[in-house]
């Protein structure tokens, strides 16, 4: 059930009257909501036990999540209307100096189109997280989210509590909970909406891949997830169009060497090794 207010109906007149209210709406829901606890969502991932869950909520567009995650969760990020847009920055939660590096995410597997199998990594060569399936494959690391620069000229505001908020001004207010600053954003990637480069090295926009489309992620240590869901740059659309953005996350494995990726080039694999290595001497 989707929950709305119509005026005139809600007492809050007095102390008791406000807290009746607020217990009167016990178990109701809306369409962009966190679920607590995370078993409680509707559509879970198919197979996964709900009892493994740490995370589900949905991120209406033009709005942000964030959440700290332990080593081996498994997030899917589902784009269920074939227009979200979700911008992501990751971060190692022990040490937030280690964050997400879009040049050495497409140099190391030498592949500059995200999909399954490619690893996220960091500026210390290490890998924060790996994609491990994809739906999808539409997706950028070239562009980056949109700025309050950028909104101002297209839509006449960036603010988050306007109508029309940029990227980067929700990746602050995310990061703020973290103990994060603006300095402290590098640039993000994005799933759900494609971006090519062309024969003479435009950059071409593709659009989504359609509706219940997903992509799933594993942390291959502690991590710190920024998810701002808003139009992607180079959006074509004159309207601020950015559809809902769903969440999920349980508890799972962490990749290994026994996983194809590991190998899928002689860098990727010292980057593997490079995380096993600083996570050994954590205790992992």
């Amino acid at each position: 059930m989707v929950f709305e207010v119509t005026e005139g109906t809600r007492d809050t007149a007095t102390v008791v009257a406000a807290r009746e209210d607020a217990r009167a709406r016990e178990g109701l829901t809306a369409e962009a909501m966190p679920y607590v606890p995370a078993s409680s969502a509707p559509l879970p991932p198919d197979s996964v036990d709900p009892r493994s869950a740490v995370w589900a909520e949905a991120v209406s567009g033009g709005s942000y999540t964030h959440r700290r995650l332990a080593r081996g969760t498994r997030v899917r990020l589902t784009d269920p209307t074939g227009d979200a847009c979700a911008h992501l920055l990751v971060f190692n939660a022990a040490e937030p100096h280690e964050r997400l590096n879009v040049a050495d995410t497409q140099k190391i597997p030498w592949q500059a189109y995200l999909g399954e199998g490619h690893p996220l990594l960091s500026g210390d060569g290490r890998v924060l997280a790996t994609i491990v399936s994809d739906t999808s494959m539409r997706h950028d690391a070239f562009c980056g989210t949109s700025t309050a620069l950028s909104n101002d000229a297209r839509y006449g505001g960036h603010d988050p509590q306007n109508p029309t908020p940029a990227g980067r001004e929700l990746f602050a207010l995310a990061a703020t909970k973290h103990g994060l600053e603006r300095r402290d954003l590098p640039p993000s990637i994005s799933f759900f909406q494609g971006v090519r480069v062309a024969h003479d090295g435009a950059l071409e926009f593709t659009g989504s891949a359609g509706s219940d489309t997903y992509v799933e992620l594993v942390a291959e240590m502690d991590l710190i997830l920024l998810i701002a869901n808003v139009p992607h740059p180079l959006d074509p659309r004159e309207r601020y169009t950015v559809g809902p953005l769903r969440v999920h996350a349980w508890q799972s494995s962490p990749t290994s060497e026994s996983d194809p990726w590991w190998n899928t080039t002689p860098e990727c694999h010292r980057a593997y090794l490079n995380t096993a290595d600083y996570l050994a001497s954590k205790g992992y």
